[in-house]
């Protein structure tokens, strides 16, 4: 490699000198430009590639530190070395502490003096580079991570800062190096607000690795605050002694945060937010302990949205979803905050009043609940009324535990949907007994339509005016192994909340149909059969073309079905409802109107339903002797179903002079224990015939 050296002086001899000296030296190869003048200099030093300069600094156009200032804004990375006489050393030496590598003196150019101090001249050159190559690499380096890095001396003041860390602390690498480092790094716990120990001091003192606490939280130098989280460690010489600290740290705020949502979301309810189940596990754990300890009690209320699946069938999962949420703010409003209110899921949720003094504050909290549930909800242009069952344990004489207090609140709730829903009811210990019976009964029911347990009765209907039987009413009955044959009231409503209702239905339908066609078959005079249909069928999907296979595979004549459907089922929701009505109207099937005024329509539906009949409930009709509104009531629906054009029949005639108001209200058709029970299909075949001689 060939060293390319400048010489800017006067003396030609000294050149010659220096070139003869360069000669001698082995190993090494240098070619020597010279110039006499400092502009020639200057101007050779523009165009580059010189390796180093030997400056005389008395020069024909320049002299002393002018010189010298002149070549380092030519070429500032170019080392120079100072050739002197004995005169001008002192010059020389105030030039070397200005920038210049070294100096000699011109007496002293042989090729042993002069090769050491080019040598070395270059070689710090090529360190220095090779230095600062390495220094803008690692300057890149540490710019270009994600990461943010402070260091600092063994004392505890800042020596370097990256761009990512003079981002997220907002100082200046300019202004945070050399102060303390407590100044600049402010961290604090995220959760206690207190001082953090200072990493870097830890990473000094114990000589490791140290990491940042937990929930760490870094103060910016404008006060807002950012989660961090990363590690220290010592800076070591050649020695291995400890001369200061580094820190690599990251923003978490995005991971920390999301992280506190999964914790959130792992212990509330996604639509209402409330306490889920797991949360409510904790908690009432921890209420329990408290009430314990202090010897107080506190109550579980499990409640249930009354016919809420009958909404969220027919109106879409979107209102179901926002009238669960308006239910779960009328909870939150009519508790403490100390007290807890969880969705369970679906429409169950639990409160948890803690810390009672007695029991009766129970009753007032139900009271309440049940009355805000009351209210009107607004959703999507609907105004929703609805009710709501509540079951109430207390604690410690319902149970000694959150699960035990939970089951008896759950048992008390159904206990209070038996008894007509929209209130409240506390646990008694002989729930569990029939719990524990009415579980039997569901899992019997799931075996029963294998079996062939279920039965029909049939009772007539009669024409009331003519005494003439024109119909049927098909009624299920349940011949249980255990148990002996069950009415409807005993396992129909079990069959609705498991769903079961569907396929028996479905069975009812059929064999209802089958016996009709199998009685025109045998000659008997043709006559409708009636089949009561609950809001779970009607509202299971394929319903509609249930119906009309049924009839196809029966081939009986689609005039002689009736459904009977509860005014529940019609006020789910009209449009659907209207739908698949009219398409049974289209399939020819007759339609009454079952236990009419017992439910909570509007009257002005009835005109737009293609309602064939009204059937007046029992408990009416048996008011007509000794209830004062009884008789008013059936004289109303009478003349109301005149005016519409529709059958009435009155339901549950059971004494003469029931028959006789009836008959003189001109009811047109009427059933009860007067004309006859319910009969299996073999007695009522052989009593068809006599029917209207026995009633005249």
């Amino acid at each position: 490699m060939v060293h390319r050296l400048l010489l800017i002086g006067r003396d030609s001899a000294d050149a010659e000198t220096i070139r003869a000296a360069l000669a001698e030296v082995r190993g090494w190869n240098y070619s020597v430009e010279w110039v006499r003048q400092l502009s020639a200099g200057v101007e050779r030093l523009h165009t580059g590639q010189i390796d180093a300069v030997l400056l005389d600094l008395v020069l024909p156009d320049g002299q002393g530190r002018e010189t010298l200032e002149q070549l380092w804004s030519a070429a500032p990375d170019v080392p120079i070395l100072i050739l002197c006489d004995q005169d001008g050393e002192s010059l020389a030496m105030q030039a070397v502490e200005r920038g210049a590598q070294d100096y000699l003196l011109k007496t002293h150019l042989d090729s042993c003096t002069l090769r050491h101090a080019l040598r070395s001249m270059i070689d710090r050159k090529a360190a220095a580079e090779a230095l600062f190559v390495e220094k803008e690499r690692a300057e890149v380096t540490l710019n270009s991570i994600g990461d943010a890095v402070l260091s600092t001396d063994i004392a505890g003041h800042v020596t370097y800062l990256n761009v990512v860390a003079e981002s997220m602390m907002g100082w200046t690498r300019q202004d945070a190096v050399g102060r303390p480092l407590t100044e600049v790094f402010h961290i604090i716990d995220g959760e206690t607000r207190e001082p953090v120990p200072n990493p870097l001091a830890l990473a000094v003192q114990e000589n490791k690795t140290v990491g940042l606490t937990a929930n760490c939280v870094l103060i910016r130098r404008d006060g807002h605050e950012v989660a961090i989280e990363d590690s220290a460690a010592p800076i070591h010489d050649r020695r291995g002694r400890v001369t200061g600290a580094v820190i690599v740290f990251h923003d978490v705020s995005g991971a920390r945060a999301m992280s506190l949502q999964m914790s959130h979301l792992a212990r509330h309810d996604v639509l209402t937010d409330l306490p889920n189940r797991l949360l409510l596990s904790d908690r009432l754990a921890g209420a329990i302990a408290s009430a314990r300890r202090y010897r107080r009690q506190l109550a579980v209320m499990f409640l249930d949205v009354d016919q809420f699946k009958h909404i969220n069938d027919s109106l879409g999962h979107e209102v179901g979803d926002q009238l669960l949420r308006s239910v779960a703010e009328r909870l939150t409003r009519c508790v403490r905050n100390s007290d807890t209110v969880s969705r369970q899921g679906g429409d169950e949720f639990v409160v948890v009043l803690s810390e009672m003094d007695q029991a009766s504050n129970a009753v007032i909290s139900a009271a309440k609940i049940l009355a805000a549930v009351a209210e009107p909800h607004r959703i999507a242009g609907y105004e929703l009324h609805i009710t709501a069952s509540i079951g109430v344990s207390v604690y410690p004489d319902d149970g000694p535990d959150a699960e035990t207090l939970l089951r008896n609140a759950d048992l008390a709730m159904y206990h209070a949907k038996e008894r007509g829903r929209g209130r409240y009811q506390f646990f008694q210990p002989d729930m569990n007994v029939r719990a524990v019976e009415r579980q039997s009964l569901e899992h019997g029911l799931r075996r029963a339509l294998n079996r062939h347990e279920f039965l029909l009765h049939y009772q007539p209907k009669m024409d009331l005016e003519s005494g003439a039987m024109i119909g049927a009413e098909a009624l299920i009955r349940w011949r249980h192994p255990d148990r002996g044959l069950l009415l409807p009231t005993q396992f129909v409503p079990i069959a609705e909340d498991s769903g079961l209702i569907v396929p028996i239905g479905q069975w009812v339908l059929r064999e209802a149909c089958r016996q009709a066609q199998a009685w025109h078959d045998a000659g008997l005079r043709p006559m409708p059969v009636a089949v009561n249909v609950s809001a779970v069928e009607f509202r299971s999907p394929g319903f509609l073309d249930g119906v009309r296979g049924i009839l196809e595979q029966t081939r009986l004549e689609s005039r002689y079905l009736e459904l009977e459907l509860t005014e529940s089922v019609l006020m789910a929701d009209r449009e659907s409802t209207v739908s698949v009505l009219r398409g049974l109207k289209a399939l020819g099937v007759q339609l009454a109107l079952d236990d009419f005024g017992t439910g909570y329509s509007s009257l002005s539906y009835l005109n737009e339903f293609p309602i064939d009949a009204l059937k007046i409930d029992g408990s009416f009709v048996r008011g007509i002797t000794h209830d004062l509104q009884g008789a008013p009531i059936v004289c109303a629906v009478i003349s109301m179903g005149k005016s519409l054009n529709q059958r009435v029949i009155a339901e549950g005639v059971e004494t003469a002079e029931q028959l006789a108001f009836l008959r003189a209200q001109r009811c047109g058709e009427g059933q009860g224990y007067y004309f006859s029970r319910p009969l299996v299909a073999e007695q009522f075949t052989k009593l068809a015939p006599a029917m209207s001689d026995a009633v005249r």
